[in-house]
């Protein structure tokens, strides 16, 4: 599998050989598995480039490939170096499998690698668009606790119910719109990628993932919360 087409890692070499390795897991000369270039992110490690958009088939099918390929009990009559670097690569690989899988875990990576991802207060405020019907919910979340803890609460709370059923219903539409709205913006950096675009214009939909992903955030947080109230009446 082929690394990043960096200076980097074109000048590596094999440390059994000396032959160049691109930066591949294994030597192309020998065979022998290789020290991964410093640096090399998940998206390198599968060979792709820091785009967003991915087959997902391909890259499962990299993914039992490489599987395969670096599965301890090929090393077993291997140096205790090769045998290490197979068990160290073989647990790389599910992490960067799980995270390149999903479109969330992704973006999130790919912002992390820049030091791009920021949560914190932008996560606990509420979207604009969504104040009045954020303000509604926590009126009706306090409504329902009132009436679960009175015993004669019994006739409010299926009212109440019905009110959150809704509320829950809404903010998963929201979430689908900002799921929506993440992946046209996550579509902008790929093609910015292909255009060569600025360091500026990169940082710039870096910035706007990140703004998408705290807003994401806080509703996905405000379906959990109406779940786990729905769930315990």
């Amino acid at each position: 599998m082929s690394a990043p087409s960096t200076t980097a890692a074109r000048s590596v070499t094999c440390g059994n050989c000396s032959a160049p390795t691109g930066g591949a897991h294994f030597c192309p000369a020998c065979g022998k598995i290789q020290p991964l270039p410093p640096g090399t992110d998940y998206f390198a490690f599968f060979g792709l480039q820091r785009k967003l958009a991915l087959d997902l088939t391909e890259l499962e099918q990299r993914f039992h490939s490489l599987s395969w390929k670096l599965h301890p009990d090929n090393f077993m009559r291997a140096s205790e170096s090769e045998r290490q670097l197979s068990l160290d690569r073989s647990s790389q690989l599910n992490d960067a499998y799980r995270t390149l899988r999903d479109p969330v875990t992704r973006v999130e990576y790919l912002l992390g690698l820049a030091n791009m991802r920021k949560e914190g207060q932008k996560k606990q405020q509420a979207p604009p668009e969504l104040l009045e019907e954020v303000f509604e919910l926590n009126e009706s979340l306090d409504e329902l606790r009132d009436a679960r803890a009175s015993r004669e609460g019994a006739p409010a709370m299926a009212g109440l119910r019905g009110k959150l059923d809704l509320a829950q219903h809404k903010f998963e539409s929201s979430l689908a719109e900002v799921d929506q709205e993440l992946a046209r913006v996550s579509a902008e950096w790929d093609r910015a990628l292909d255009s060569g675009a600025d360091d500026a214009a990169k940082k710039n939909l870096m910035e706007r993932m990140n703004d998408i992903l705290n807003r994401r955030s806080y509703i996905r947080n405000l379906v959990n919360g109406v779940r786990q109230e729905l769930a315990g009446t």
